[in-house]
Parts: structure tokens; sequence; C-alpha cells
């Protein structure tokens, strides 16, 4: 039986260490050399007494050294072949407890492995809905302007059964709100597009509002928003993205109604997670293919709008915006640049 206070606990219980045994065989061993030896050394010193004229000092000493010498030479063998094997022993219980402890950590990580994942599965689920959440306040905070601005223009246009005919006559069909607010400029769109960079930033809110207005800007710009929205769900965001940015020249001829090869370099963005996640999403979830293909629709037909009055610089920087960087990923994907 083991004493538990001669032991030390393992993976896979309670370590022994090696009991001592009081004679083992090397023990036997070195006794029956040391009472050879002895009895070698009394024959020739006693029986055979080899004739000498007298023992000095010096012949004393060398003659119990050439007695017990030897057998000192004897037990230092049987000490260090005992030793040897102590330390044998050892080491295959410390091997043994070492591979006990890897498996033990091996089957504990693959116990735990999925519940160490959740967590930061759980946290980025988190700063998704997050961001979401602030999208669609900021969202519901321009629809609830744009729906403000409609009811004043219905409050301040007469009823049709209560005008008169020369007022009919005046204004015919009626003018909307939009058509009295001046043309969205190209640095106004471009600064839309980008969305504004914090819950302060009041120069793009302020874009944004303009772009708002204007119904065709407000049309990209919703389906950016929406292409966003679903991207980020993924874990996808644009300010991750570092696309190579094309030329000018090749955003024109893209404009002009080029396809393929040739304006390739549009596609710019390399990262291969953020490709392999937005291709697999195209193929398997259709809410996503069609905001994808919306998106792309009104990015076309609004840089081809753009494009007639915009400078080198307009078009540089407009390839810098974040819808500009969906367009580039998800018209990579769809494959409008091969």
């Amino acid at each position: 039986m083991v004493d538990e206070s001669d032991s030390k606990p393992t993976p896979i219980g309670l370590y022994d260490r090696p009991r001592s045994r009081e004679v083992t065989g090397i023990e036997v061993i070195a006794v029956a050399l040391s009472l050879l030896w002895l009895l070698a050394a009394v024959i020739f010193f006693l029986v055979l007494e080899p004739a000498t004229d007298g023992l000095d000092s010096l012949q004393f000493m060398m003659t119990m050294l050439a007695i017990f010498m030897p057998v000192a030479m004897i037990w230092v063998a049987a000490m260090a072949a005992r030793s040897s094997r102590v330390m044998r022993e050892e080491g295959h219980r410390l091997n043994a407890a070492v591979e006990a402890l890897r498996q033990s950590y091996m089957a504990q990580a693959q116990g735990t492995g999925r519940a160490s994942i959740e967590p930061s599965i759980a946290k980025k689920l988190d700063e998704i809905a997050a961001a979401q959440r602030k999208t669609e306040t900021a969202i519901a905070m321009f629809s609830t302007t744009r729906e403000t601005q409609a009811a004043r223009a219905a409050a301040d246009t007469p009823a049709v059964g209560v005008v008169d005919e020369e007022d009919q006559g005046l204004l015919a069909l009626g003018t909307p709100a939009e058509a009295m607010d001046p043309p969205l400029s190209n640095a106004d769109l471009i600064r839309a597009m980008h969305f504004p960079e914090t819950a302060e930033d009041q120069e793009g809110f302020n874009a944004l509002r303009k772009a708002l207005r204007d119904r065709q800007a407000s049309q990209l710009i919703q389906a950016a928003q929406d292409v966003l929205t679903l991207l980020s769900q993924d874990g996808i965001y644009m300010d991750d993205l570092r696309p190579d940015l094309a030329r000018p020249e090749i955003w024109r001829q893209f404009a002009e109604g080029i396809r393929g090869r040739e304006i390739a370099a549009l596609g710019g963005v390399r990262d291969r997670s953020s490709l392999a996640l937005t291709a697999g999403r195209m193929k398997q979830d259709p809410i996503f293919r069609d905001a994808a293909h919306h998106f792309l629709r009104r990015f076309d037909k609004t840089f081809v709008e753009f494009e007639k009055s915009a400078t080198d610089t307009d078009i540089t920087a407009l390839s810098e915006t974040r819808t500009a960087r969906a367009f580039m990923l998800v018209g990579r994907v769809a494959g409008i640049f091969d």
C-alpha cells in the first residue's frame, strides 16, 4: 500500500515515488565480491605467510590499501549502479506522467475548445448588433427629417378641391419640394458616399442629408447602406479594406459602359477572407444577392451622371469612399470586372 505522504498528485492519480529496498541484487554482488577479495587477502597474508623481515609503517599502509582499496572501489561501483537504476526508474515514471498530462490537456482542449470560442463569437455579434443599431438610428433620423419636410410642403400646398380654376392653372400638377433644392454638388455626394465618421461628424451628416434629398443619390445611399449592413454581419468592414486604387481614366471607361478585363483594375480588393465570405453569402443568401445587384445598378447609374462633371480629383476622392470600396468588393465577386 502506498502512503499518500510519499506521493504527489498527477493527472492520472497519485505518483508513487520509488520505494527503496533494503537489499538489492547490486548489494548482494558487492558483498560477494568484497568477501571474495577479503578471503583472498587473508589467504595471501596469513596462510601463505610470505617471508618478510618485518613490517614498517609504510609497508603496513600499502598492505591495508591493497586489502581495502578494491573493496571501496567495489562499493563505489555498486552505489553508482544503484543510482543509475534509480534514475532510469524515475525517468520512466516522469515520461509516463508527462504523457498522461499531455493526453489530459488534449482531452480538455477538445472538450472546451468550442466553449472558449463562443465568448469571442458572442462579443463579435454584440459589436455587429451595436453598429447596426447605430446605423438604423441614423437612417431613422434622416427619414424623419425627410418626412417632416414633406409634411410641411403638403401643409403649404392648398387642397385641390378648394382652389379655383385660375390657381389650378398656375400650379399645374405642383412642384416637388426637392425640385426647389439646389443641385447636389460633387463634393457633397462624395462625402455622403463615405458616410459620417462618428456621431460628431457634423459635416458628414450635413452632406448625407443633402444627398438624401436628391432622388438618385438617395437611392444609391440607401442601397449602399443595405449592403454595408449585411456585410458587417459577416465581420466585413470597409475601413479594414485597403484596395488598390485605379486611375481616373479607368473609372471613366466604366462610365462609358466598358466592362470586363479592360476595367479589371477597379476590382482592387485583395483581401481573401472578405472575398470568400462575400462570395459565399452571394451564393447562399438571396436577400444579400438581391441587395448586392440593386446596389451595383444604382452605383452604375449614379456614377455615369457624376462622371460627366467630375474632375480626376473628384473621381479619385470618390474611389476612396466606403461606398466605392463596397462596389469594388461586391463587383469583383459578381464578376463585372472579369
